[in-house]
């Protein structure tokens, strides 16, 4: 069996470095993406097909305000459960299979979806 040469030795070494330096250019964009902070979304208040929807950040003292990212949806003044998916859109109790890009959209959703009908509150387990 022949000893290692030293070409073998300096390819092997050049080959080890060149995977060291692409892993460690590589790692931080992936970090950075993986901890990536959504803004938070605008406050609004305005009235939607005869409907008053509101939003705005939250004090997260409800029993589900991890999911609404520190956000709380009204519709008649009743707060409207959303949740902030991983992806950045918004769902809501309401419409749940129906993601939309901001809360404002959840809202006005959710009033679609109701159809004049009252929201009732949703129940903290």
């Amino acid at each position: 069996m022949p000893g290692i040469t030293r070409r073998r030795a300096l390819t092997t070494a050049a080959a080890v470095a060149t995977t060291v330096t692409a892993a460690g250019l590589a790692a931080p964009t992936a970090s950075a993406a993986g901890h990536h902070e959504p803004t938070a979304p605008d406050s609004f208040d305005e009235v939607y097909k005869g409907r008053r929807i509101q939003g705005r950040p939250s004090t997260m003292d409800g029993h589900h305000h991890e999911h609404g990212g520190g956000y709380a949806v009204f519709v008649d003044g009743v707060q409207l459960h959303v949740m902030r998916n991983a992806d950045g859109s918004w769902i809501s109790v309401v419409s749940h299979y129906d993601p939309v890009p901001t809360p404002r959209a959840a809202a006005r959703a959710a009033v679609d979806e109701l159809q004049g009908a009252v929201l009732l509150p949703f129940p903290a387990n």
